[in-house]
């Protein structure tokens, strides 16, 4: 497993066991993850954005914290705030985690995860020139998403 994964896996862990609100201090998290404190922050600006359905708040100085709070939205408000937030382009990696998003949410199950994420996979695109498979993987995953709306 890899370092990103392994810090989002536990700050999804620290949200769900807190009622959707984790608080951290990003050096004595990079401490017990055994990892560098800019990991954290790749993490944080690549897995917990707004678009993705959270609120990362952070106060600096020596008591400083870092706090995620996942927003409560039903299920059409997410859908259409997701297809309005992907914008003309997505990559693979992007896509990925909006996919494992929408599964953790409970607005999509296992068997649609698998089927997005065949539609949005980069071995799909390989006949495609690279200047438009962002181009075409964005729009097939909103219309996959608005199929489900």
């Amino acid at each position: 497993m890899r370092v990103s994964d392994l810090v989002a896996q536990y700050i999804t862990k620290m949200l769900d066991e807190d009622n959707g609100i984790a608080e951290i201090q990003r050096n004595e998290l990079a401490g017990t993850l055994g990892c560098v404190p800019s990991q954290i922050n790749y993490v944080l600006s690549s897995r917990f954005t707004q678009e993705q359905g959270y609120v990362v708040e952070s106060r600096r100085g020596g008591g400083g914290y870092i706090r995620i709070t996942r927003i409560s939205m039903d299920y059409d408000t997410s859908i259409m705030h997701l297809v309005n937030s992907i914008g003309n382009t997505l990559d693979s990696t992007s896509a990925q985690v909006m996919i494992e998003n929408l599964l953790t949410q409970g607005y999509i199950d296992t068997k649609t995860a698998r089927l997005i994420q065949s539609a949005v996979s980069e071995r799909v695109y390989t006949d495609i020139p690279k200047a438009y498979r962002n181009t075409v993987r964005a729009a097939i995953f909103k219309n996959m998403l608005l199929a489900q709306y």
